[in-house]
């Protein structure tokens, strides 16, 4: 049997299981997951090699109408992945529905590329409503394979998986066969120092917030890390680091537990908090930050 190899490129709108679906099809978890929107602001790589293939996988922001910088490059990432895959994931849900964002379906439809629209959380749905979503997506994009699952329950993810196997294009592999993604051990650290602060705070704090890893150094038995957690204003760094600091440091006892299953080694973790009032708007920090190119 050839060999096959492409990129797979999961899109969709906010809070549909976008990184839930990219976590189950790699088996790793790559992609931070919070029941909160714009959770994932990078374009993150999920490389999964078989005996025969290599399936490229590719998580993006949710689809949104920028209202400052951060928000054009993460929409900027989704618009390149129409164009860059050798296959789509299109990932809605039962309560989603085609109108939500028009233009952008739109552009859907004038894609020629294989493409799986997923109806994910049918786990959540009775079997007339997910009946009901399954026919008014056939109807706008006919192109596309309509499939229901559950990335969070693992439903239909072989059929899933078997689909995109025979859309695959030969080619030999695009990675080495050990490689499991595209990001950095920095990355990583900062999105799990991230994914915490998206869990126990509330309002513009998890969107204000920006995670810089400056040092990490790994000895024999420790990894040493000290990150820089960037807020737009004053009142949000006393909010972060709480009274008496106790805010901050349930965030760093969390992260470091997650670090060290991530990592399989003792870490020690330094959390500090700085402000910079305008990051999100900043063309020199976001290409610092990994944002631009």
């Amino acid at each position: 049997m050839p060999y096959k190899s492409g990129f797979v490129n999961i899109i969709g709108n906010p809070n549909v299981g976008k990184s839930t679906l990219m976590n189950a099809l790699v088996g790793d978890k790559l992609s931070i997951i919070t029941s909160k929107a714009q959770t994932t602001r990078h374009r993150i790589m999920g490389i999964v090699t078989g005996k025969d293939y290599q399936i490229v996988y590719s998580d993006t922001p949710g689809i949104l109408k920028p209202k400052y910088k951060l928000q054009e490059l993460m929409l900027r990432s989704v618009n390149l992945a129409l164009v860059d895959a050798d296959i789509l994931l299109y990932i809605t849900d039962f309560k989603d529905n085609p109108d939500k964002n028009k233009e952008f379906v739109e552009k859907l439809q004038g894609v020629n590329i294989p493409t799986l629209l997923l109806i994910n959380k049918i786990d959540l749905a009775d079997e007339m409503a997910v009946k009901k979503c399954s026919e008014e997506w056939k109807l706008t994009l006919p192109h596309a394979e309509v499939i229901p699952v559950s990335a969070l329950k693992h439903i239909n993810l072989e059929i899933v998986f078997q689909k995109l196997f025979d859309f695959l294009p030969e080619g030999p592999p695009y990675y080495p066969v050990d490689q499991l993604t595209d990001k950095t051990e920095r990355f990583f650290t900062s999105e799990i120092i991230r994914e915490k602060i998206i869990i126990f705070y509330r309002q513009e704090i998890p969107y204000s917030t920006q995670v810089e890893v400056e040092s990490f150094k790994e000895e024999d038995k420790i990894i040493r890390i000290s990150a820089k957690i960037y807020v737009t204003r004053k009142s949000q760094k006393g909010i972060l680091i709480g009274h008496k600091g106790l805010s901050l440091k349930k965030v760093g006892i969390e992260a470091r537990k997650d670090i060290e299953k991530f990592f399989e080694k003792k870490v020690f973790l330094e959390l500090f908090v700085k402000v910079k009032s305008d990051w999100k708007n900043s063309e020199k920090l976001l290409k610092q930050w990994g944002y631009m190119s």
